[in-house]
């Protein structure tokens, strides 16, 4: 069977839904199949094992995830300063609230890395990655804080998201006012 990188792409976010929904214990090549309405095996086909499923779904987390150049075409335009700093925030998580699946799916690989070695070796992997890419665009970008400011950013903005695609604590209060003060709160 020829190999076609949209199949590949859309029986992972079938995946990424699954997880998402079901967790970890309903994600099987089986149910990607029913969740993509695609014959029988043609996940195993793609996916050949288990591993190679979670390796895919954290593929398919960074592709959705990733910036969108329109957005930050003009920021990179702007000086650097706390203010745009909160924008770049306000960007990320509204990418990962705009994609609840896809960022509920990560929560529960994370919860899943915890119980398997495997899938956290795969995960922590990328996860290093994007977080030494986030504090080398900081430093190029001329964004204040360094490394120890943007794991601070990576904890509460997990923090936040939890609260604003489970059940919020404070749903009165808009996203963007919980940005501005982190910000304010951690940039001082």
């Amino acid at each position: 069977m020829a190999r076609n990188l949209q199949r590949r792409s859309e029986l992972a976010d079938a995946g990424l839904r699954i997880l998402a929904r079901e967790g970890a214990r309903g994600l099987t090549h089986r149910a990607i199949d029913v969740e993509a309405s695609v014959p029988k095996g043609t996940t195993s086909n793609y996916f050949k094992s288990r591993h190679d499923v979670f390796a895919g779904l954290i593929d398919r987390i960074g592709e959705r995830l990733a910036p969108d150049p329109v957005v930050h075409g003009p920021l990179a335009e702007q000086v650097p300063s706390p203010a745009l700093f909160a924008d770049y925030i306000r960007d990320i998580v509204a990418r990962l609230i705009g994609n609840p699946d896809v960022t509920l799916a990560l929560f529960e690989l994370r919860l899943e890395a915890s119980r398997r070695p495997e899938i956290g070796e795969i995960l922590g992997d990328w996860q290093r990655s994007n977080f030494a890419a986030d504090v080398e665009f900081n430093i190029a970008a001329g964004l204040p804080g360094g490394a120890k400011e943007v794991a601070l950013f990576h904890y509460a903005i997990d923090g936040l998201l939890l609260d604003r695609l489970t059940y919020p604590i404070d749903p009165e209060t808009s996203t963007d006012e919980i940005v501005d003060a982190l910000v304010d709160g951690l940039l001082r």
